[in-house]
């Protein structure tokens, strides 16, 4: 029998929502949190009450965050993947000598 988790009540922008999760409650917790400061924050700069248009800013900002975390991410790999080589070619030069 598979786990199909157990369902997290969380509210986001004044509604309840049911989430089925197999994941820690308080991390599904503050994950709607998040969604909900989102949301507040979309309709903050928007304030036309339309909850789809709402919800489509703070996904559209939230998926913003993921690409420049990404981004960031793989320019740090890069540097790191450098610095390896480097030091690679340091230590081959020492063990050569």
């Amino acid at each position: 029998m598979t786990d199909h988790g157990r369902v997290i009540p969380v509210e986001i922008h004044g509604q309840r929502y049911p989430i089925r999760s197999t994941l820690d409650p308080e991390y599904v917790a503050r994950l709607a949190i998040y969604v909900d400061e989102k949301m507040r924050a979309a309709a903050d700069s928007t304030p036309t009450g339309d909850s789809l248009r709402l919800a489509v800013l703070a996904a559209l900002n939230i998926a913003d965050e993921l690409f420049r975390c990404r981004d960031s991410n793989h320019v740090r790999d890069g540097r790191l993947a450098e610095r390896a080589e480097e030091l690679e070619k340091i230590l081959d030069r020492v063990l050569m000598a």
